[in-house]
Parts: structure tokens; C-alpha cells; sequence
């Protein structure tokens, strides 16, 4: 029997998309630093006007072999992309990618550790 490790499960940062590159640069920076740190594959992926789109990202990871693919929202909420248009989206890669299981996980702005990271931020503001 087979079990996945970290090194099969996959990790795609989704952010909206710009044609401005300058709007890309902060995650494109944000996915160096995690995938050197992380100990799985990070890919950065957008969901609409630049590429890599997430559909092409899901792909190319699939086909490297990952056993896995999660898929972190760099969006403060839910919202319509996030519950309607995100989820077509991965039902039509789920079907072309039947074995590899892909999970849309919470966007960054629903975890407690974001906000923590944001009250430090504006800590160290009042205290510059």
C-alpha cells in the first residue's frame, strides 16, 4: 500500500489575477518564500487575467505525479468566487484528475493566525 508524504501533496496559492504586473509581484514573492520553505511542492496560481491560471496549475501538478492538491485562497473572505465560480472551476479538474483528490481549503482571511498576523502588524506600526 502506498501513503502520500508532504513531497506528494501539492500546495497552489490562489490569488484573483491582474494584467498589472506590478499587482503580481507581493505573491510572486509570497511563493518564493513558502516553497522555500515549505516541504512540498507551492505553486502560485491566479484564478482569472494572467497566467499560470489555476486550471493550467492543477494540471502541470497532476501530471508531475502529485498525490494531492490543496488549494489556499489568498482572499480575505468568501465570496462569489471563492463559492461559485473557484468550485466549477475544480469539479472540472477533479474529473480530468479522477485520482488525484483536490481540496479548496479556507480563504487566508478565515484563519485566526491571519488575524493574529494583523494585529502585529499594526502593533509594530504604533510602536514605530
Amino acid at each position: 500500500m502506498t501513503t502520500s508524504t508532504d513531497h506528494d501533496n501539492a500546495l497552489i496559492l490562489l490569488a484573483h489575477g491582474s494584467r498589472d504586473p506590478r499587482w503580481r509581484e507581493p505573491f510572486e514573492a509570497l511563493e518564493a518564500t513558502l516553497a522555500s520553505r515549505l516541504k512540498r511542492p507551492t505553486r502560485l496560481a491566479y484564478m482569472e487575467l494572467c497566467d499560470p491560471l489555476l486550471t493550467d496549475t492543477i494540471d502541470a501538478l497532476a501530471a508531475d505525479g502529485a498525490a494531492r492538491i490543496d488549494i489556499l485562497p489568498l482572499f480575505f473572505a468568501a465570496g462569489r468566487h471563492l463559492r461559485e465560480d473557484v468550485p466549477a472551476m475544480l469539479e472540472d479538474s477533479q474529473r480530468q484528475h479522477p485520482d488525484c483528490p483536490i481540496s479548496l481549503l479556507d480563504p487566508v482571511g478565515a484563519h485566526p493566525a491571519f488575524v493574529e498576523a494583523l494585529i502585529q502588524i499594526v502593533e509594530q506600526q504604533d510602536n514605530a
